[in-house]
């Protein structure tokens, strides 16, 4: 099936709100370009240097989604451009993308990663980390970081019942956020096995792409 073809459906299953983020990782420009051509204008890297290098030769109204686990040293590279970090797992990745955004003089758009699987392959916050940061003042004095809201990954398993319960807590954790941070809107929960599930469960972004590229090319 064609990407353009795999797409359309795909975005037919999706309710309008719900923002679809087409992973690109590992995927040639020319794949990239079937999809924006399709319509397709966010798409989602995990590794810095592949993404800058599609960034450099892609449309620039492509808005450009960090969705693997960052390093700090890696923020520097994509801090111009970058639309949105998926996966600020510690305060100290959250402090880096400040000090960057604020050398490239704009506020990077972010969300807190929630550790929410029974694996420890998974990164992400715990609730007590998650509250110890948003309620530091440091936290509250940076200019050049916004949180978006929360980003969380369910165990990789057949079980639905436990993806649901993990998709539950995370929406559970978002709504007390909220209840803090009032401006927050983003819950990225829900990949190309799980995103159905995900959207049933409060999801308002999506991270899909085998099912729109088909399997990954690791070389």
């Amino acid at each position: 099936m064609s990407i353009t073809k795999s797409l359309n459906e795909i975005r037919t299953s999706i309710p309008d709100q719900v923002t679809l983020v087409a992973v690109s990782k590992t995927k040639p420009n020319e794949d990239l370009l079937e999809a924006y051509n399709a319509g397709q204008r966010v798409f989602g890297e995990n590794k810095v240097l592949e993404m800058t290098q599609k960034w450099e030769t892609l449309p620039k109204d492509i808005a450009w989604h960090m969705i693997g686990h960052l390093q700090r040293n890696k923020v520097k590279y994509m801090a111009e451009f970058v639309s949105l970090v998926h996966g600020v797992d510690s305060f100290r990745l959250l402090k880096e993308i400040n000090k960057q955004g604020a050398k490239c003089n704009r506020t990077i758009d972010c969300l807190l990663q929630m550790h929410i699987a029974e694996e420890n392959t998974k990164f992400g916050l715990g609730e007590k980390e998650l509250y110890e940061i948003v309620d530091s003042e440091e936290f509250k004095s940076m200019e050049n970081i916004k949180i978006e809201g929360l980003m969380g990954m369910a165990t990789f398993t057949d079980d639905t019942d436990q993806i649901r319960k993990e998709f539950k807590s995370l929406k559970k954790t978002f709504d007390n956020l909220k209840q803090q941070l009032t401006h927050i809107d983003t819950l990225s929960m829900g990949m190309s096995g799980d995103y159905k599930i995900a959207i049933e469960e409060g999801s308002t972004m999506v991270r899909v792409g085998s099912s729109i590229f088909g399997a990954r090319n690791y070389s």
